[in-house]
């Protein structure tokens, strides 16, 4: 069932949730699949649909990826400061989605073919630009049916070790992200704070 939200609403409350996943509720099939039927509609660089997502929901899997997600997490903790109470509370969602990610009833690995290693920059943007539109109208589809999710990335460095786990062509396809995915505790989300406007926008020129 869709939730009630305007376009600008969809766009504005898509939030990175890590405390407020439902651990306990299964997400069904199609609703995961009406998402992806939906991010397959994202463009792709020269209509090339290299696209593919990997969707986890066998529980030793998940625990499996969840130990190389945390075993990152917890050297990233590690090092890092929490000058104000905005990055103290992304610490401890941080640290409470490492203590709870194999519960995670799915993850989402999406992945683009080819691999962009010592790759220029414009073919490094084109290759990202295949994947990660149909990724966000992913998370946004989710968010429109009451899924949370998040876009992570600690798993990437180890992301070998993943590709064995899921049996991708590590030579051949890029893994971008794990996205947990799961039905939030409440479905009220508020845009996020961000800087002034002007502090990021450029006209004609820097």
């Amino acid at each position: 069932m869709l939730l009630e939200l305007t376009p600008d609403e969809l766009l504005s409350t898509t939030r990175a949730v890590r405390k407020r996943l439902d651990l306990a509720r299964p997400v069904e099939r199609e609703v995961l699949e009406e998402c992806l039927r939906l991010a397959q509609q994202a463009p792709t660089a020269s209509f090339s649909q290299n696209w593919h997502f990997v969707v986890v929901t066998d529980a030793e899997r998940r625990a499996r990826l969840a130990r190389l997600w945390r075993s990152v997490a917890a050297s990233y903790l590690a090092r890092r400061s929490a000058p104000s109470e905005q990055l103290r509370r992304i610490g401890d969602a941080v640290r409470h989605l490492a203590e709870h990610l194999h519960e995670v009833p799915v993850h989402v690995v999406p992945c683009v073919e080819g691999r962009t290693e010592d790759k220029p920059v414009a073919a490094q943007a084109s290759r990202f630009a295949s994947i990660i539109p149909a990724a966000w109208s992913f998370m946004l589809a989710a968010r429109a049916r009451g899924l949370g999710t998040v876009w992570t990335t600690f798993h990437l460095v180890h992301e070998r070790e993943a590709a064995e786990i899921l049996g991708i062509p590590y030579d051949e396809v890029m893994q971008v992200a794990l996205i947990p995915v799961a039905y939030t505790i409440g479905t009220e989300f508020k845009p996020g704070r961000r800087k002034p406007l002007e502090t990021m926008v450029h006209w004609e020129r820097w």
